[in-house]
């Protein structure tokens, strides 16, 4: 390019000549830009394909039943506790059974001093003889009276006192058989059972001890273990579901033990709560268990997992597969040529150790569940699965 300047004045001249050599500057950047910028381009894509595969495992997505559960902490309950107290007064004499022994219904467990209740008995009953043979003497009188007022011999007064004397002596013995009653209702009361089926606890009260009636003190504590309540507490916007599928049919509830060597016990669901609790917002549920093998254990936290529903041909991924990124969750997908992509996901829910898509994945595709922090998108991949990674 050749510049012409002649027969211009000096400072227009040398205006004109700083502005042609400023373009010219700007054109060759702009040029030698565009050179490198293509060739970092190149070369970022060169790198890609010449990276080695990144080992990655994988596993198949997969359709497949899906329970519907909700989880919680609860704690176990006894079926029934019972407190044994005494009806009667007396001295402990014989104590009939041992610290957390498992006792049946009408099963003897103290025997107090029955001495004192059978004297009683056996006044009450030889009070009961007396009194019969006197309502006898004066049964035989009011017969006698009465036939002499059929032949006017006495007057009605006269009779009428008699047939008196028999109304009280009858009463009298009413009374008297009630005592005895009473008296034999004491004696029996001097030997208590335990009223329900469970296991006792320790004894409160020892042999030899005078106790009281309906003492402050329990003697023993009675717990039912079999069948055994489980008590929890889910967040109140499960409510409406869980009312809806217990009104099909009865919902089961599984109680998972934090010892491993323990299995899950299996029972189902019995009560809901009829107010949510407005400080927690949540409501309580309790499950009944039968408990025959004694795997639970009142007073035990254990984890409560209730089922609802079964979910058919739910398309399920294993859990680890799904990351989260400032755009929301996604999973790495490889494709058929053995290269990652980056796939958006809709989870619908997590059970456990899989995760059910709602939306973004299809039944056979693969995706990563471990090595994902070494992949970009594009890049190849040494895919295995978890049977032959061990």
């Amino acid at each position: 390019m050749t510049l012409q300047f002649q027969n211009l004045p000096v400072e227009r001249g040398a205006r004109l000549l700083m502005t042609a050599l400023a373009g010219a500057a700007a054109l060759s950047l702009a040029l030698a830009l565009a050179g490198c910028s293509g060739k970092d381009s190149g070369a970022t894509e060169k790198k890609t394909a010449d990276a080695p595969a990144v080992p990655v495992v994988v596993a198949s997505v997969v359709t497949k039943t899906v329970p519907l559960r909700i989880q919680a902490i609860g704690n176990v309950e006894p079926y029934a506790t019972v407190a044994i107290k005494a009806r009667v007064d007396g001295q402990i004499v014989k104590v009939l059974f041992t610290d957390g022994q498992e006792v049946t219904a009408g099963q003897p467990l103290f025997q107090l001093d029955p001495r004192p209740f059978q004297a009683l008995l056996q006044q009450a009953e030889a009070a009961l003889l007396r009194d019969k043979a006197q309502l006898e003497r004066a049964r035989a009188q009011e017969q006698r009276y009465k036939d002499l007022l059929q032949k006017n011999f006495v007057s009605q007064d006269a009779y009428a006192q008699f047939r008196t004397n028999v109304d009280t002596a009858e009463a009298t013995v009413r009374a008297d058989a009630a005592a005895v009653e009473n008296a034999r209702l004491q004696l029996e009361y001097a030997m208590i059972r335990s009223p329900i089926n469970g296991r006792t606890g320790k004894i409160m009260i020892q042999l030899g001890n005078l106790i009281k009636a309906n003492d402050t003190n329990p003697l023993v504590v009675i717990n039912q273990v079999s069948p055994v309540y489980l008590s929890f507490a889910v967040p109140e916007q499960y409510l409406g579901g869980i009312r809806k599928y217990m009104a099909a049919g009865k919902l089961p509830v599984a109680a998972q033990l934090s010892d491993a060597e323990s299995s899950a016990a299996n029972g189902e669901l019995a009560f809901i709560d009829n107010t949510v609790d407005t400080t927690t917002g949540t409501v309580r549920l309790r499950a009944v268990f039968q408990n025959k093998d004694r795997v639970l254990w009142p007073g035990q936290f254990v984890t409560a997992v209730l089922t609802l529903h079964e979910q058919h041909d739910a398309v399920v991924v294993p859990s680890q597969a799904v990351q989260t990124g400032p755009p929301g969750q996604f999973v790495f997908v490889v494709k058929p040529d053995l290269t990652a992509e980056v796939r958006a996901v809709t989870v619908e829910r997590v059970d456990g150790a899989q995760t059910v898509i709602a939306k973004g994945l299809a039944p056979g595709e693969q995706v990563v569940t471990s090595g994902q922090s070494r992949l970009v998108p594009g890049v190849k991949v040494d895919a295995k699965t978890g049977a032959e990674k061990s």
